[in-house]
């Protein structure tokens, strides 16, 4: 029951996970453009000033939607008008608004690149606008979470759960799954597989009750 309540919430929610990008950037473009036509005193221009520019300033260890959709709106405005922005806010989701509205100049203007862990440290290991640009699709697929399908629910024929991952180039949050895993094991009661790739190699990852053990395959 708990788990049926929880994915009719998730149906709720799934149409914002989709337009995550587009609704911050939506929502920044308008709280610009209606600020401004404002008559502030200074110290409420300072202090809007404070307020926007913590919202939608880049970050230096993630993507922030909030800049990201805001700067693809402001460029969909200026190479065509604002009446495209509607018409691009009515029809798209974040994978179509992405591919079809963030081009060469604004990767290059927003300096985009695509990074990976290589060994302990990250390294930036493309700047092809095209690579850039797919990679950000590819990380709003299923709402920007990783598509995992139970493969089989009697492993071993022992009831334990069987998880994998459907690896598409971007790998998981390790620190993350091993702290998810011991949560699925108390729904579940027995021990939970999961099978991912780690620096391009199949990895297993299980969780007995006690410790979370790592299985290179």
């Amino acid at each position: 029951d708990i788990m049926t309540m929880l994915h009719d919430e998730m149906l709720y929610f799934w149409p914002q996970m989709e337009t995550k990008i587009m609704n911050e950037g939506w929502a920044s473009y308008w709280h610009q453009r209606i600020v401004r036509e404002l008559d502030l005193t200074e110290e409420e221009t300072v202090e809007y000033a404070k307020l926007n520019s913590s919202v939608v300033q880049p970050s230096r260890q993630s993507l922030n939607p909030y800049y990201l959709g805001l700067k693809i709106f402001e460029d969909i405005e200026r190479r065509w008008d604002r009446e495209k922005i509607f018409e691009v806010r009515e029809l798209e989701s974040d994978t179509s608004f992405i591919r079809s509205y963030l081009s060469k100049e604004l990767v290059n203007d927003l300096d985009l690149y695509v990074f990976e862990k290589k060994g302990p440290e990250w390294k930036i290991t493309d700047k092809a606008w095209e690579n850039v640009r797919d990679q950000l699709v590819l990380a709003r697929v299923n709402g920007g979470s990783p598509y995992l399908v139970i493969e089989d629910a009697d492993f071993e024929k022992n009831g334990e759960l069987f998880i994998t991952h459907r690896y598409e180039s971007i790998e998981l949050d390790l620190k993350y799954l091993e702290r998810t895993l011991p949560h699925i094991y108390s729904l579940w009661g027995r021990t939970v597989h999961l099978q991912t790739v780690v620096e391009d190699k199949k990895a297993r990852f299980s969780y007995d009750g006690k410790k979370v053990q790592r299985k290179f395959i």
